[in-house]
């Protein structure tokens, strides 16, 4: 591409975001960040990879002596909270951001980047019904644990984005677009935010 491009993908859980933002970036041609982004954050900060995937979009404390041993932290009342994790995480996105473009998922991406003008802003969403098929087929789960599997995976996202943002999770006013995925499919909602961002001269 001759123009650099982020896309943020914010999602609903069971919504097919993360789907979304595959075929975004291969239909592009650049790099898609969802759990790869623990992984960096995790190189860059020193901790595991298991310790962020543990804590990734929660808020709480968490205590360091469950993941390094005591003669490298000293006493097991050392704690790390949401807050540090965040701010390990954040500059991940910013560096990213920096130096490629990409499709990144979640995690306040949208507003983390939200001063600069090559970014694009989408949030995913689906009726209840359509994301509770996905999910109990996914996760091989009765339709009644696949919806209270996303109704505490939203709230979680929510009341994560909604502290660090100080915004409202899924409010169309903090995206460009907001997209049913199930009226398209997940290849038709990729070209159709491909379109837009044609259409916005951001592509």
């Amino acid at each position: 591409m001759e123009k650099s491009i982020i896309i943020t993908v914010g999602r609903q859980f069971g919504s097919g975001g993360h789907l979304v933002a595959i075929e975004l970036g291969k239909r592009l041609c650049i790099p898609m960040y969802d759990n790869e982004l623990i992984t960096k954050a995790a190189e860059a900060s020193g901790f595991s990879t298991d310790f962020f995937k543990e804590k990734d979009e929660k808020r709480n404390f968490f205590p360091l002596s469950n993941y390094f041993s005591s003669s490298i932290l000293g006493a097991p009342q050392n704690f790390l909270n949401s807050d540090a994790l965040f701010k390990i995480q954040s500059s991940v996105i910013k560096d990213i951001a920096d130096k490629e473009s990409a499709v990144i998922v979640g995690r306040c991406s949208n507003y983390l980047l939200r001063e600069r003008k090559n970014v694009l802003d989408v949030f995913i969403t689906a009726p209840m019904e359509t994301r509770i098929a996905r999910v109990a087929e996914r996760n091989s789960l009765s339709e009644e644990k696949a919806k209270d599997l996303i109704i505490k995976s939203d709230r979680k996202r929510e009341t994560y984005y909604n502290y660090f943002t100080f915004g409202a999770w899924g409010a169309a006013s903090d995206y460009d677009l907001c997209i049913d995925s199930s009226i398209l499919g997940i290849e038709g909602t990729a070209d159709f935010i491909i379109e837009f961002a044609k259409k916005s001269d951001l592509l």
